[in-house]
């Protein structure tokens, strides 16, 4: 099996004149100093990883333009998932202009303004929820599970919307998976439209590759959304600033037992091809 698909990657440029930081960003501040596309394909080339969903990174802010770019050179190797600001007037408007460069979730994540209790509560999100229940685009979820009982009621308001969560939902994030935060990610399950990335393996559990201590949750998880509603993802560069690239493959391709070889396929290539790839 190859022709696999990373469903989380992000890319920047040390060209800060150009690309700008975002407020509370420094040059000194990024790690690695840059990781362009081809960076990015010395690693999945070498695996085996055709396409890509890239992920806005939190330097630029709002300013997706180095992202689009990339997609724009790259059409048949990347989509996006791009970052908005939910409380402007228009989000709604703005997520089909990107939509039409590429562009198939949107970033989502609790602020410094609201609790994490309430953290959906903003007319912008509704906005977006709705449009991307109209035009099937995604809310691309960074939470913990502190955040997912206010993703559960956007989840019963808008039940059409895809709704993608990022990291396992950060499972084990603190060292420690605890079985009651990985019921609450599983209880999600009854909502159709809810995606997990299977992924960042390097920031879960143990933290040490072959990663195989994340099995049994990783276990837990598929079987509750079925492999069908799972994809695997790398977070680079982040993963390879721990372990090498192809070690948070291989977790999936290779050392998962309870994996048919069909969930396998489902994991590391056709559930993002489905969603993110659908229109290429």
């Amino acid at each position: 099996m190859s022709d696999f698909i990373d469903a989380h990657v992000h890319v920047w440029t040390d060209d800060f004149r150009r690309f700008h930081l975002a407020e509370n960003f420094k040059p000194d501040d990024i790690r690695p100093r840059s990781f362009t596309p081809d960076e990015l394909f010395r690693h999945t080339k070498e695996a085996g990883v055709a396409r890509v969903n890239l992920i806005q990174i939190s330097f630029y802010g709002f300013d997706n333009r180095y992202m689009l770019e990339a997609i724009e050179r790259h059409k048949d190797v990347f989509v996006g998932t791009a970052l908005i600001d939910p409380l402007q007037k228009d989000p709604d408007a703005q997520m089909l202009d990107l939509a039409k460069r590429g562009v198939r979730a949107f970033r989502i994540r609790p602020g410094a303004k609201l609790p994490v209790a309430r953290w959906l509560e903003p007319e912008g999100y509704a906005k977006m929820f709705a449009a991307g229940a109209k035009h099937n685009l995604g809310m691309s979820c960074l939470v913990n599970p502190a955040g997912l009982p206010e993703l559960e009621r956007m989840c019963k308001a808008y039940p059409d919307t895809p709704v993608i969560v990022d990291h396992l939902c950060l499972l084990g994030g603190t060292g420690t998976i605890v079985e009651r935060d990985v019921d609450a990610l599983c209880a999600l399950a009854k909502y159709p439209r809810v995606l997990i990335k299977v992924g960042a393996f390097y920031a879960l559990g143990a933290r040490k590759s072959p990663y195989l201590d994340l099995a049994p949750m990783i276990e837990k998880v598929v079987k509750a959304f079925g492999a069908r509603r799972c994809m695997w993802e790398s977070d680079s560069p982040y993963q390879i600033n721990n372990a090498p690239y192809r070690d948070s493959l291989d977790l999936v391709r290779t050392q998962l037992k309870f994996l048919t070889d069909e969930e396998r396929t489902w994991l590391l290539r056709r559930t993002a091809e489905e969603f993110f790839f659908r229109a290429k």
